[in-house]
C-alpha cells in the first residue's frame, strides 16, 4: 500500500456519515443564535421531566480533548441543576476498587424527575483503564460481556439511556492539548495521564471499536458525534438529544407581575457597608 497522505493520517479514523465533512468554523454570533431555541427546548424538556417523573441518563464518552465538558456546559447552561445533575466521579477509592465494577455508578442513576449526565462513566473500563493498564485484559473482557445486560436492566426499569461518543481528529487533539499547555486558563485541564494517553491514539481506536462491537445494542445504542468544530458539535448533540426523548412542552400560564408593596416606614440602614471596588 502507498504512503498515507497527511489528510488521511491526521483525520478521524471512523467512517464519516454523509454530509459530515468539516466546513468553516462556526462564528460565535451564529452559534449563540442557533443555541437559543435549543435552550428553550431544553427548558421545556426539563418541565416535562419534572411533571412526568421521567428518568433520563445521558452518558458522554470520547477521546481526550473531545469536548465533553463543553457539550455538557452547553446543555446545562439554562436549566436547573436540581433537575439536570452532572456526575463526574474521581478515581475509585481502595474500597470502591474491591466492589463490583459498576457498583459505584449505580447510586448516581436518576430518580423520578431527574436528568443525570455522566461526564465519563462505567465505560472508563473499556477505554482509559484498558489502554493504560489500570485493569487486566480479563477484567476488560468481562466488562464488555456484562455491561449490555446491566444497561438492559437500566432501560427495562424505565430509564431513558442515551450514550454519546465524541470524536475528534488527530490534528484537533494535538491543537487542543497544545492549547492547554500554552494557555494559563486551561492548564488545570492538562494531566500527566493526558500526555501518556496522547501516544496511544491507535490503542484507543482499537479499544473504542471493540467497545462499540459489544455494547452498541438495540436498547442502548452508541451515538457518534464529530466534534472538530466544537460549536457545531454542541448544536448537533443537543438537537439529537432532544429528538430522542418523547417530551411534550407544557402549556405556559399567563403570568403578570404583582404590584410591590410600599415601604411602610422602611429607611436605609446607617451602618457603613463594605462596597467592593468598581474598576470595570
Amino acid at each position: 500500500m502507498g504512503k498515507k497522505s497527511k489528510h488521511e493520517k491526521s483525520g478521524i479514523d471512523l467512517p464519516r456519515p454523509d454530509g459530515a465533512e468539516p466546513g468553516a468554523p462556526m462564528k460565535n454570533k451564529e452559534y449563540r443564535r442557533l443555541l437559543r431555541p435549543l435552550h428553550c427546548e431544553l427548558v421545556a424538556l426539563q418541565e416535562w421531566v419534572k411533571a412526568s417523573d421521567a428518568r433520563i441518563c445521558i452518558v458522554f464518552e470520547g477521546r481526550d480533548t473531545a469536548g465533553k465538558g463543553g457539550v455538557i456546559k452547553a446543555i446545562t447552561e439554562r436549566v436547573s441543576p436540581r433537575v439536570f445533575r452532572v456526575v463526574a466521579l474521581p478515581a475509585p477509592t481502595d474500597r470502591e476498587k474491591s466492589q463490583m465494577y459498576v457498583q459505584r455508578y449505580l447510586p448516581h442513576l436518576p430518580s423520578g424527575g431527574e436528568v443525570v449526565i455522566f461526564d465519563r462513566s462505567w465505560y472508563n473500563r473499556a477505554g482509559v483503564e484498558r489502554v493504560m493498564g489500570f485493569c487486566t485484559e480479563e477484567q476488560a473482557q468481562q466488562f464488555l460481556q456484562l455491561v449490555p445486560t446491566v444497561e438492559r436492566a437500566i432501560v427495562d426499569s424505565g430509564v431513558i439511556l442515551l450514550k454519546y461518543w465524541l470524536e475528534v481528529s488527530e490534528d484537533q487533539q494535538t491543537l487542543r492539548l497544545q492549547s492547554r499547555i500554552d494557555d494559563p486558563r486551561k492548564v488545570w485541564k492538562l494531566s500527566d495521564l493526558d500526555l501518556k494517553s496522547y501516544t496511544h491514539w491507535y490503542d484507543y481506536s482499537r479499544a473504542r471499536d471493540e467497545m462499540f462491537h459489544f455494547t452498541d445494542t438495540g436498547w442502548a445504542p452508541w451515538y457518534v458525534a464529530v466534534n472538530d468544530d466544537k460549536k457545531r458539535g454542541r448544536l448537533n448533540v443537543i438537537s439529537h438529544l432532544l429528538s430522542q426523548i418523547p417530551y411534550e412542552p407544557l402549556e405556559r400560564p399567563d403570568i403578570t407581575l404583582p404590584d410591590r408593596r410600599g415601604p411602610h416606614g422602611y429607611t436605609p440602614p446607617r451602618q457603613p457597608l463594605h462596597w467592593i471596588p468598581t474598576p470595570y
